[in-house]
């Protein structure tokens, strides 16, 4: 079973539990003051997990204003390439670490801690315009994305949909998005067709397919749901009818092939800082909470504890 299957028969064992591990919710129960706590902690890497971890960067910093959070984008391949060059602590990804990239980390005495925080439910979109597309089976996909596709319109696609040329929008291939929905769809990782307008910032992307009438583009279900008055979302046909991405399917397993696990790395070694334990720990905490309030999928209590037996 390749690690992709793996993923996905993986959600149907998500249970719908959630908790709150602080001692007092809502708020003020994510504002813990931990005092002399000062330092830095650097973080770069998916644009898919981002506003989780800027929206945990943003809560921790209420309660520890003399640590300096920062969090950027550069996809996660480019935050694995500053992640094993120790430019930061921590590398947000949408896809498991590369063996290469794991050899690179290591050669540089990093060794990395994977920790899953989420999972996502990764969103086919068209522009709101579009009143012929509901739903895509996954062979149309892979016959849209696949390298030498002949696909060029939407008739191409279906006979009865109009000869109006698909305008392509997807993230970059420093992406981990871009990882997961070519070994998804295509069935092979990084194969696509070159002709797309591509980003590592899927918020580029949103304004691309918003401003194209007859567009398609692929990214994390968190841009969907920031965006439901710009974008039309798509079901997806994975062999069992037509299914949307939501916290429900995703969490079932029933949005298939496009459910997936997203992920923090660690530098084991940047624990030893407590600025940057402390964060992790927080981001761990409070998990639960802050990854639906951003569109995505929480996992179960006892998953966030075993994480947090990790780190201690």
């Amino acid at each position: 079973m390749t690690s992709l299957a793996k993923w996905i028969s993986g959600l149907a064992l998500l249970s719908m539990l959630t908790f709150t591990l602080s001692a007092c919710g809502g708020q003020q129960g994510r504002i813990e003051q931990e005092s002399g706590l000062t330092g830095a902690v650097r973080i770069d890497g998916s644009s898919t997990v981002f506003p989780i971890t800027e929206a945990v960067a943003e809560e921790f910093q209420k309660g520890h204003q003399a640590v300096r959070v920062t969090v950027g984008i550069s996809g996660s391949g480019g935050g694995f390439k500053k992640f094993c060059a120790r430019e930061t602590d921590v590398s947000d990804a949408s896809r498991p670490i590369k063996g290469s990239e794991l050899e690179t980390c290591q050669a540089a005495g990093i060794d990395p801690m994977e920790i899953v925080v989420g999972y996502d439910g990764l969103s086919v979109v068209v522009n709101p315009e579009n009143d012929f597309v509901s739903c895509l089976t996954v062979d149309e996909l892979k016959r849209i994305w696949q390298p030498g596709s002949s696909v060029r319109t939407w008739r191409d696609v279906r006979p009865d949909w109009p000869a109006e040329e698909i305008v392509l929008y997807g993230p970059g291939t420093d992406s981990g998005t871009f990882d997961y929905f070519t070994e998804a769809i295509v069935g092979e990782e990084d194969a696509s067709r070159p002709d797309f307008t591509a980003s590592e910032d899927d918020n580029v992307l949103v304004q691309g397919v918003t401003g194209d009438r007859y567009s398609l583009g692929y990214f994390g279900y968190a841009y969907y749901a920031e965006n439901t008055d710009k974008l039309k979302l798509v079901s997806i046909d994975g062999g069992a009818g037509c299914v949307a991405p939501t916290p429900e399917t995703v969490q079932s397993g029933e949005y298939t092939p496009l459910s997936r696990p997203l992920f923090i790395y660690v530098n084991q070694g940047a624990l030893t800082r407590p600025e940057v334990k402390s964060f992790v720990r927080y981001y761990l905490t409070h998990a639960s909470e802050l990854v639906p309030q951003v569109g995505y999928v929480a996992l179960s209590a006892d998953r966030y504890q075993a994480s947090l037996g990790q780190i201690d």
